[in-house]
């Protein structure tokens, strides 16, 4: 399971502190998650809908978060995150160690 110390070492920790308690959230309701914070429901998930879905995660810098994940998924560049992209995503959000409650 996922903790506080499984954080990745280039972060400070003070970034990674919206753990929640519980165990890790499996990958299907992440991907539920950000999907439902699809509001225009384009397909893609732009960095406003990107923060709004860190900040429903407890992030405490969620608009940090949505640019570092951009930065982390955005394959082609176009400054969003396609259902393609959302795997790499979701990878990201796993090595923060967002938990359930």
């Amino acid at each position: 399971m996922l903790s506080i110390k499984d954080t990745p070492k280039n972060l400070p920790a003070s970034t990674c502190r919206c753990l929640r308690k519980g165990g890790p959230i499996p990958v299907t309701e992440l991907k539920a998650i950000f999907k439902r914070f699809d509001t225009d429901k384009d397909g893609r998930l732009s960095k406003h809908e990107l923060r709004n879905a860190f900040a429903s995660l407890g992030s405490r810098q969620p608009g940090w978060r949505a640019w570092r994940g951009l930065k982390q998924a955005d394959r082609n560049g176009d400054g969003y995150i396609s259902d393609e992209e959302l795997e790499v995503l979701l990878q990201y959000v796993l090595k923060c160690g967002y938990t359930t409650k």
